[in-house]
């Protein structure tokens, strides 16, 4: 069965989203509200999952926020291709791209009249099968398009949504941390591959700038932690400076994370649903724009918090920001007073308004594909009040 020619399409939109990943997982933890706001009256939303059910209260509430959600664990490339292209879906938003358990070959067999990819991936699939790529003015900019075998089309906001309805709990205690009551706390709590001998380079002479501050770290397993105190001994700073806090689950995160005092990002890969965790918690996040979209991430969610100054242009800038800023309490007080102030008045934070934009990008896509037009890169298009 073919995909739908316009004239059949008379209606609503079917926009379908492929992914592994719904339930408890980074990309529902982001894109919760989003699918709850979409537009029933100009949009039929089907959900595809090719992942477990892990029972948790994400993914019921997941279950809930979609027109149609279809469970094809275990179905072949084929069947999984079958399935959408009788659905027809006009629009398929692959979440994965080359992330663990992706089905970018469902993809190949183009069941859906355009097919993009969205949040999953920070980069090009290099797929020829891919029509467009979803991002921002700076993830995802103009000038870097041949960077890209995908058409670029850019959200006016940040491409990164955000829920609203998010955990909101207390501060844990600093003594249940481990955390030194009176110390300067530096988080770094990306994940440990993201940390490189330059980035640790330049935190450990943060430390020293600095005497009785810590940096916080996410234990992820013992060989990191060996690791990184090692290295840390091998720069002339005490291991007893590193300070390991292990996985909890998302609310307790928030609740620790408020008890940082600045969050200092990793190159080339920065802080993604990380950095949103931070500015959630109230926690200013010192970020560099580097060349690629992974190391635009930070930078893109960081503006659009309001908070244009912690975005750097080097690294030089951004260990100066930082020292600047751990020796000014006052300038951290105010940073995370705004950030507060920004849950509730931020494009970052606003749900509503994420779901708005990504329906016009999706109306635009289709539409083109209507008109008889080829994919080609699309700069965003900005409201009228802007």
């Amino acid at each position: 069965m073919p995909p739908r020619n316009a004239a059949e399409r008379a209606g609503r939109i079917r926009v379908g989203y492929l992914s592994a990943d719904f339930h408890q997982h980074a990309t529902c933890i982001l894109m919760a509200e989003l699918l709850e706001r979409h537009d029933r009256a100009r949009f039929e939303v089907t959900l595809y999952s090719h992942g477990k059910d892990d029972g948790t209260d994400m993914r019921r509430r997941i279950e809930r926020a979609c027109e149609h959600f279809v469970d094809l664990r275990g179905q072949s490339d084929v069947q999984i291709a079958e399935r959408i292209r009788a659905d027809g879906i006009d629009l398929l938003v692959d979440l994965k791209g080359y992330t663990r358990d992706n089905r970018l070959p469902v993809l190949a067999y183009r069941p859906a009249r355009v097919q993009a990819a969205y949040l999953g991936f920070p980069g090009t699939t290099g797929a020829g099968f891919i029509d467009y790529l979803i991002g921002d003015a700076v993830v995802t900019p103009l000038e870097h398009a041949d960077r890209y075998s995908e058409k670029l089309v850019q959200l006016p906001r940040c491409y990164q949504p955000n829920d609203r309805q998010r955990a909101r709990p207390a501060p844990t205690p600093r003594a249940a941390l481990g955390l030194p009551e009176h110390a300067l706390v530096l988080c770094g709590f990306n994940q440990p591959f993201k940390i490189s001998k330059d980035v640790f380079d330049v935190w450990c002479r943060l430390l020293h700038a600095v005497p009785g501050s810590v940096l916080w770290l996410l234990e992820w397993n013992g060989q990191v932690r060996r690791n990184l105190e090692r290295e840390a001994q091998a720069r002339g700073l005490d291991p007893q400076r590193l300070v390991w806090a292990p996985r909890v689950k998302p609310a307790d995160h928030i609740a620790r994370l408020q008890q940082a005092d600045l969050f200092v990002d990793t190159w080339p890969c920065n802080a993604h649903t990380t950095a949103s965790d931070a500015l959630w918690a109230g926690v200013p996040v010192v970020t560099f724009l580097g060349e690629t979209f992974a190391s635009r991430v930070a930078g893109s969610l960081v503006r659009s918090v309001g908070l244009p100054e912690l975005v750097c242009a080097d690294v030089a800038a951004y260990e100066a920001k930082a020292l600047e800023l751990m020796h000014d309490a006052g300038a951290r007080a105010d940073l995370r007073a705004r950030l507060v102030a920004a849950r509730e008045t931020s494009p970052l934070f606003d749900s509503a308004q994420s779901a708005r934009d990504l329906e016009a990008v999706f109306t635009r896509l289709v539409a083109r594909h209507d008109a008889g037009l080829a994919p080609d890169h699309l700069a965003a298009e900005h409201d009228a009040a802007e």
